[in-house]
């Protein structure tokens, strides 16, 4: 399990990665004047040849390769409910990297994920450990290749 964890904290962190970009290059090609056929063109033309923007574009790509590859080896109901992580992580570095003023009470919402996050690590622990009799919920266990699921 921890593995999972841990590759979905790299995951997350590219996905984090990604919004920053998007939302930095979004505010260097500007916004939209007008909702006209060349305006909206124009736009395009400035994103798509925006390094931030398709740097952004890159690391959720990478981002959502990995989600996948989780979801393929684990539970549904416990990988997606820890993308919610993605949400800290990516608060974090709008307020060190765009410089966002993140006001206390979205930092109280933010313990909030991080609390649900954790109820879900420990209900997979828990599940594990009805799995195999003789482990206790708190112990650091891996699961074994014949007890994790098989993929393609």
């Amino acid at each position: 399990m921890w593995k999972l964890i841990l590759f979905m904290v790299v995951a997350l962190h590219f996905e984090a990665a990604g919004v920053i970009l998007l939302g930095k290059g979004l505010k260097q090609i500007g916004e939209v004047q007008s909702y006209n056929v060349q305006e909206i063109m124009s736009l395009l033309k400035r994103g798509v040849t925006n390094g931030c923007i398709l740097l952004g574009v890159l690391s959720l790509t990478i981002f959502f390769v990995g989600l996948l590859m989780l979801m393929s080896r684990a539970d549904v109901s416990f990988i997606w409910p820890l993308t919610s992580l993605g949400f800290v992580i990516t608060t974090i570095a709008a307020g060190f990297v765009l410089k966002e003023e993140v006001s206390g009470l979205r930092w109280v919402g933010v313990m909030f994920i991080m609390l649900g996050a954790g109820v879900i690590t420990y209900s997979e622990k828990l599940k594990e450990a009805k799995l195999q009799p003789n482990a206790s919920p708190a112990a650091d266990s891996v699961p074994s290749e014949s007890q994790s699921k098989p993929h393609p």
